[in-house]
């Protein structure tokens, strides 16, 4: 499996690289683009993104020296018939740069890009939320080479459509930037806390009523509570444990590590490291994580996930499963005391006597 990571600077590529990363994604944002269209939304992270061309050449350029495949993201979820001409330009510019692969979301312009017989590939943005086999045959009918899985499916249900379409990459989610509802059929903007922040974090104030207009009993106002304080907790480990860190640095989720085994089984091409606006600091110890369980997978399954689990040693946040990318995500299995027993007899027996 292919670790994919995110890039918003030149000078990120080469250290990325070295922590393990195989493939980058960018995308770019240019003072031509803002002046004509007024709008940052060339792709679904209005921040983050490379500030012009020349940044994008140099990109392309540092990614052949440390031999990693460059992406661009052109993946807002749909473009006026202006803005797809534009698309085309840019993405005709980064074929000439010796790009790896264009990843769109706008079902229009992967089957424009197709029709190009462009040397890069075309990969199927999570914006475009493929859930089903049927519309990752839709896709490859495009002429989509690979396809990103929304974040808001199971493990299970990309085991079945991988099973089912045949000559298409796959790539999933593995850490960092959860979505509260689902992104591709999600068309706000997300905003730094600065301006306002994501939709999905605003602190809504209420209150219930009855529909037959009744006072709300106290075993009713209290489930009510409940359910708010629950929904809270939820929100707060899909925005890794509210964008905390641990004391090493390490990022906390959602996180997916522990289904690498189940992954790799299954066929999966590629498992993506989301974030392109934050630190380098952070995508770098996002890199390194998955380099490290990565690296662990020719042990028996149940030795990686003990591994994945103990990597942040805050093993509580595995235990609630809220903060698991998936819901079917692998949990590892406990090991009981005549198992340890037997473990450490073949350690001693394989040991050689000195």
């Amino acid at each position: 499996m292919q670790i994919v990571a995110p890039i918003s600077r030149v000078e990120e590529i080469p250290i990325l690289a070295a922590a393990g990363a195989d493939e980058l994604y960018c995308s770019v944002v240019s003072e031509q683009w803002l002046e004509r269209f007024r709008t940052s939304g060339i792709s679904r992270r209005a921040f983050g993104n490379l500030p012009a061309y020349a940044d994008l050449e140099r990109a392309a350029g540092l990614a052949r020296e440390q031999r990693v495949r460059l992406s661009l993201a052109l993946n807002a979820q749909q473009y006026s018939a202006e803005q797809l001409a534009v698309m085309e330009d840019i993405a005709a510019h980064f074929d000439d740069l010796g790009g790896a692969a264009v990843i769109a979301g706008d079902a229009l312009l992967i089957r424009q890009l197709a029709r190009k017989n462009h040397r890069f590939r075309i990969h199927v943005s999570s914006i475009a939320t493929c859930r089903n086999s049927e519309a990752a045959a839709f896709f490859q009918d495009l002429g989509a080479d690979r396809i990103i899985f929304p974040r808001d499916i199971t493990i299970r249900e990309m085991e079945q459509i991988m099973a089912k379409v045949n000559g298409m990459e796959f790539e999933a989610f593995v850490l960092n930037d959860g979505c509260a509802y689902e992104e591709g059929v999600c068309h706000t903007i997300h905003l730094p806390a600065r301006l306002g922040g994501p939709i999905c974090l605003d602190q809504y104030q209420g209150s219930y009523q009855r529909l037959d207009g009744r006072p709300l009993s106290p075993e009713e106002q209290a489930a009510l509570e409940h359910n708010d304080q629950e929904y809270q907790n939820w929100l707060w480990y899909r925005f890794g444990c509210g964008f905390s860190i641990t004391r090493e640095g390490l990022p906390y989720g959602p996180c997916a590590l522990c289904a690498l085994p189940r992954w790799q089984a299954a066929g999966l091409h590629a498992i993506k490291i989301a974030g392109r606006d934050a630190p380098l600091d952070r995508k770098k110890k996002s890199v390194e994580m998955v380099q490290a369980v990565r690296e662990q997978l020719k042990q028996p399954e149940n030795a990686v996930l003990h591994f994945a689990r103990e990597l942040r040693q805050q093993p509580q946040h595995c235990d609630s499963g809220r903060m698991c990318f998936y819901r079917d995500t692998p949990t590892p299995r406990r090991i009981s005391a005549e198992e340890q027993t037997c473990d450490l007899n073949q350690d001693q027996e394989s040991t050689p006597a000195t």
